[in-house]
């Protein structure tokens, strides 16, 4: 059995990059870490560290064990908080990451139910890419990962749900007012765009549409993964992006920005979720679980 100040002192020394680092990063004498390692190492039977003058570096045995204490940790740290809330009569903390575009489409809408249901609660979102969002669901830094779906099988210890399609369209400002309803990708040549930069499953349905009509990807482009900055560009420009019509229809509804039809959109976005297969939710991850499942549109 894993002595669990042992772990913790295991991960004080990884984080520090070396025993005497660990030592003072929780305030105790760097003999009783050195021995609380030994004991580790004589537990597991293995050796975690290679030792050396310039720090230390895990063995595969100790990346392994790296990767479990950083959940334990985690789990352990959302406890306290989570008791702490509690007393104050508040729900949480959750934490869940997703990409731009994914978040604006489902988060909304369920946080919406979720009040209804819960009440008073804690929430954390954090805006990152999709292979950083499989990271940190290992880790065990978030409970959900908001991602658009169906692109790709997920890897088999995370599973994948999803709640909504939505039809890409083009969009434009009043500078291109004059374009008409519907245009395909074939006509479009001279125009400048804003497309997305990251090269998760978004940019790769953008790029499928080009593909579909059989034209390159625009090299007049401005890259960006902001979803507001490409709205305010396009808004203020005659540039134009590709977006689902969703993560526009705040300024559609307005009319500051338009949707054009593309003939070579052939399929919509979808967007979802994934987590660890198998793996349990907190009650408020459950929570937003089930608002998620009543506001899918499929």
């Amino acid at each position: 059995m894993i002595d669990p100040r042992a772990l913790r002192m295991f991960l004080a020394v990884c984080r520090a990059n070396s025993i005497s680092g660990g030592a003072r990063l929780l305030n105790i004498s760097q003999p009783s870490v050195s021995n609380a390692i030994a004991q580790l190492e004589q537990s597991v039977g293995a050796t975690l560290f290679e030792r050396s003058r310039t720090g230390i570096s895990l063995t595969a045995e100790g990346e392994i064990l790296l990767r479990r204490a950083e959940t334990i940790d985690s789990v352990l740290r959302e406890a306290e908080e989570e008791m702490q809330l509690a007393r104050k009569g508040v729900t949480g903390p959750l934490r869940v990451g997703g990409t731009p575009g994914a978040l604006v489409s489902l988060l909304p809408d369920a946080v919406r139910r979720l009040e209804d249901r819960v009440g008073r609660f804690t929430l954390h979102v954090v805006e990152r890419a999709d292979h950083d969002l499989a990271a940190m669901l290992r880790a065990g830094e978030i409970e959900l990962a908001f991602v658009t779906t169906g692109i790709e099988s997920p890897p088999d210890d995370l599973e994948e749900m999803t709640f909504s399609r939505d039809p890409f369209a083009l969009i434009v400002g009043r500078r291109n007012d004059h374009l008409p309803a519907e245009l395909s990708l074939r006509d479009m040549g001279a125009m400048r765009w804003v497309l997305p930069e990251a090269s998760g499953a978004f940019r790769r349905q953008i790029d499928a549409l080009f593909m579909a009509a059989d034209v390159p990807v625009p090299q007049d482009a401005i890259r960006c993964d902001s979803l507001l900055s490409t709205k305010a560009i396009v808004r203020g420009s005659s540039r134009v992006t590709i977006l689902p019509m969703k993560v526009a229809s705040a300024e559609l509804s307005i009319g500051v920005l338009r949707a054009i039809n593309i003939r070579e959109s052939g399929f919509p976005r979808s967007v979802g979720i994934r987590r660890i297969a198998g793996g349990r939710l907190s009650r408020l991850g459950e929570a937003l679980l089930e608002a998620l499942i009543h506001s899918s549109t499929l």
